[in-house]
């Protein structure tokens, strides 16, 4: 005898063992499903009942298959390979703290079947990979997005890590936030501090006690260099490490091979040149100065920056101070 309460019940509780057991692999009969009702919402219901209930299910556009074996249902919100790359992504975040990314994972695995978390192994190592132990990442996130939308500065604690592997703070920080950059797997904050003069990138796993400071915006467009609005592409492709010194344009000779490398870190906005010699080739393109002088050190053996003359010099200097250590 079917109840008022099972009969108001049904047709959700049947959704959701659907989406909990069901796929192309697994259907479900009539029986399994009048099952789960019973072990797990204590309804129950006749067969033709739960025949009816699927009937209106499928009358309200939920795509459920059948097959010979059963019911099942055919779409989701995220399709399974979808949802690996999320959890993979979660995973390789090293923004996050373990018991963040533990928790996404376990939501993530609830967007699809039970089946699904068998196939996500990873999710039990979660504490072996490289994490944030700064737990402020969502507040600063939060933090930050408020006072952007309120049009108002941010003041923070940046904070370094120190001989004990522990975080500790390196300065007080006073800015105006335009916008939450990701580069390089890191979440930076980009804003200008006037006490310095110039656009900031800090990263968000590095900040905390952040509060917004009652103070107006600082203008982008009086930014030097941004007077246009935030070009992201240019950002991504000449800042590899978000140093705040202004673009110029480099030219360096490189091995053939080394083109496909300058692409990954670059971009394809960038000239090339033949040369005399088939194996070589000069790349120019627009870059940071400090951080490309790092990015070349990368890949010493492998290029040669030609201009400007004081990045060559640069280059030159990093390369004897670190060849007298080694000499010792």
């Amino acid at each position: 005898m079917e109840g008022l309460e099972a009969k108001k019940l049904a047709l959700l509780r049947i959704l959701q063992i659907l989406h909990k057991y069901s796929d192309l692999q697994h259907p479900l009969t009539q029986e399994k499903i009048a099952y789960y009702l019973d072990s797990e919402y204590g309804i129950i219901i006749e067969r033709k009942a739960i025949s009816r209930n699927i009937s209106l299910l499928m009358d309200a556009d939920v795509e459920i298959g059948h097959c010979r074996d059963g019911y099942y249902l055919e779409t989701r919100e995220f399709e399974d390979t979808e949802l690996k790359l999320l959890v993979d992504s979660v995973l390789c975040n090293q923004n996050i703290t373990a018991k963040h990314s533990a928790d996404l994972i376990e939501k993530l695995c609830k967007l699809s079947n039970k089946y699904f978390r068998s196939h996500v192994k990873n999710v039990y190592a979660v504490k072996d990979w490289n994490k944030s132990d700064n737990a402020a990442l969502f507040f600063n996130i939060e933090m930050i997005d408020m006072a952007i939308n309120e049009g108002k500065q941010v003041q923070y604690d940046y904070n370094k890590y120190g001989k004990d592997k522990k975080l500790h703070k390196s300065s007080f920080q006073r800015a105006t936030p335009y916008q939450l950059i990701l580069h390089n797997q890191r979440y930076y904050l980009m804003g200008y501090s006037e006490y310095w003069g110039n656009m900031i990138f800090h990263r968000l796993d590095r900040i905390t006690n952040i509060k917004i400071y009652d103070a107006p915006a600082y203008p982008l467009k009086k930014v030097p260099g941004y007077e246009s609005g935030i070009d992201y592409k240019k950002i991504s492709t000449t800042m590899p490490y978000l140093h705040s010194d202004k673009p110029e344009r480099v030219e360096m000779l490189a091995d053939a091979w080394v083109i496909d490398q300058v692409v990954d870190w670059f971009g394809k906005d960038l000239a090339v040149r033949e040369t005399d010699d088939p194996e070589k080739i000069i790349i120019s393109l627009w870059a940071n100065s400090y951080a490309m002088s790092l990015w070349a050190l990368q890949y010493v053996n492998y290029i040669e920056v030609i201009s400007p003359a004081h990045l060559r010099n640069k280059i030159r200097d990093f390369l004897k101070t670190g060849l007298d250590k080694y000499s010792k």
